[in-house]
């Protein structure tokens, strides 16, 4: 981190300091009996398509033997990282497997820079784990945030731009967000089309099957416009919407986006992981299986530690 940044990075953390003081030294609080402890990868083959939800935005995807993790997020807080650290919220649920226990992963997803989804302390860790290894993927002007770790190669993708990474074929999609990572940051919410932040979900495809990764969104057409092939599993967020919903869209958005995909399943993220809005802990989870239950999408798995799977 250069001068300027840091300064810029400690008045931020100094004025959260001054305003959330609770909320920036929150406790850590663990809800142990509602995760999987023992979480075993030993069913995973090349055979399979294998979903595990770790917490937050951040699921490890097997996808016929090609591991993808998106937004990863494994330490006790996200926030302003500074002295080896990061200041900020604490998890309320701690991760369903450690960081050191997952699988080496082929290839990241980032979906934008919001430092609940691009993680530096993880991304480092994973770097200086797996020096060279790893590809990583993420959205138009955010590669700045990551390009000094050592990555085996890092695409940016702008809205309706397609890559081969490994061997999946990935289409980035535009959604309803904002990017920038600190305030004062341009991104294109504010108008900045050229020289803004940008955010992304993903259709990643390998052997014809289809996974959508929505990234951070709230409720739009996007993608049924962007995407025109069917969807097998959506992961879709459904959290933070009160009162962010401007921002972030509610389970029964979600799954009308996932309807609009045709998506056979739905996997939830981005909800029992941080205190980040005003409903209740098991509101969104509660929310999404009573509307599931007049839809044709099927409901993937129901809470962080729990998988799912496609065996042929």
């Amino acid at each position: 981190m250069n001068r300027k940044n840091f300064i810029k990075s400690a008045a931020l953390l100094g004025g959260a300091l001054a305003l959330f003081p609770g909320k920036v030294f929150a406790n850590f609080r663990r809800y142990e009996d509602k995760i999987h402890q023992n979480f075993s990868f030993e069913s995973w083959t090349n055979k399979n398509v294998n979903v595990l939800w770790i917490g937050h935005a951040t699921v490890l995807i097997n996808f016929y033997g090609t591991i993808i993790l998106t937004d990863p997020v494994f330490f006790e807080r996200v926030g302003v990282y500074m002295f080896g650290s990061s200041f900020g919220p604490a998890r309320m649920l701690p991760p369903a497997v450690n960081i050191n226990e997952i699988p080496k992963p082929d290839i990241v997803l980032l979906s934008h820079a919001h430092m609940d989804h691009m993680d530096y302390p993880t991304l480092k860790h994973l770097t200086n784990k797996y020096p060279g290894e790893i590809s990583a993927v993420t959205a138009y002007l955010t590669s700045d945030v990551i390009d000094d770790l050592e990555w085996k190669d890092l695409t940016v993708l702008d809205w309706r731009e397609d890559a081969s990474v490994r061997d999946i074929h990935i289409n980035a999609l535009e959604v309803k967000h904002f990017g920038w990572r600190f305030p004062w940051e341009k991104d294109r919410s504010k108008g900045f089309m050229e020289d803004g932040r940008s955010y992304n979900a993903y259709v990643l495809e390998k052997n014809g099957y289809r996974i959508l990764f929505g990234g951070d969104t709230a409720i739009t057409d996007k993608f049924r416009e962007q995407v025109k092939e069917k969807i097998n599993v959506a992961l879709m967020p459904i959290g933070a919407y009160d009162p962010w919903i401007r921002v972030h869209c509610n389970p029964e958005q979600a799954l009308k986006m996932a309807e609009d995909v045709n998506a056979d399943v739905i996997i939830p993220i981005h909800t029992m992981t941080f205190k980040q809005s005003d409903e209740p802990f098991n509101e969104p989870i509660s929310r999404l299986k009573t509307a599931i239950q007049s839809s044709d999408v099927t409901l993937g798995l129901e809470k962080v530690g729990d998988s799912w799977s496609l065996f042929v």
